[in-house]
């Protein structure tokens, strides 16, 4: 994989990390996992934040290698560290369900991070601040509002459905059934269940 990656990396001239993320990722999309887990591992080991990131998904979801998420919590930290917004996300998640230390500790770097996520355009990010926002034990639903549009207009549906609630019953925004039909409108024409259970209720 060495030899292969320094081939790459003299045609390309690129850095051998990132030669080493692309032949994981062509090896991932070829269906030789253990072959992309390999390279991302040693491009991840040499700093690479993209290949981090890679390493940690093969954790997580047990691609290449055995499934285990407090190595995936690690590695994700590791890409977090040099602002992969992706990471940041998923980071973030990990913390919240899975992290070491006091849930609130973790849940305030877990909420910087993905503040981070989302300014960055990560619409799972935006989704997640704007339920986070809504419910939870403080309530800021102007703010989760701002973020739960953002997720909607970049074509989440789950998040336009929720937009619809806050204009129906007045969250954030001042209460407008009309509006919040056409939101529930748009979810549903996206494939969402609830928006259309709602719209026939």
């Amino acid at each position: 994989l060495e030899e292969a990656a320094f081939q790459l990396q003299q045609i390309f001239r690129i850095d051998i990390s990132i030669a080493l993320n692309i032949l994981g990722i062509e090896s991932m999309r070829a269906g030789h996992c253990r072959v992309a887990f390999t390279c991302f591992k040693l491009a991840a080991d040499r700093g690479y934040g993209k290949a981090q990131f890679n390493v940690g998904l093969c954790y997580e979801h047990g691609r290449g290698t055995a499934k285990d998420l407090e190595k995936a919590g690690f590695y994700y930290c590791q890409a977090a560290s040099s602002h992969h917004p992706m990471a940041q996300y998923r980071y973030a998640r990990y913390l919240l369900q899975h992290g070491p230390g006091s849930l609130c500790d973790r849940r305030h770097k877990a909420v910087a991070l993905l503040e981070q996520a989302a300014g960055a355009g990560i619409t799972e990010a935006q989704a997640y601040l704007g339920v986070f926002y809504m419910r939870g034990l403080q309530p800021q639903e102007k703010r989760g509002l701002k973020y739960l549009l953002q997720a909607a207009n970049r074509g989440d549906a789950q998040s336009r459905y929720h937009v619809g609630i806050c204009y129906e019953q007045g969250l954030g925004v001042q209460q407008n059934l009309a509006e919040a039909l056409r939101h529930y409108r748009h979810s549903a024409a996206a494939g969402n269940r609830q928006a259309r259970e709602r719209l026939q209720a």
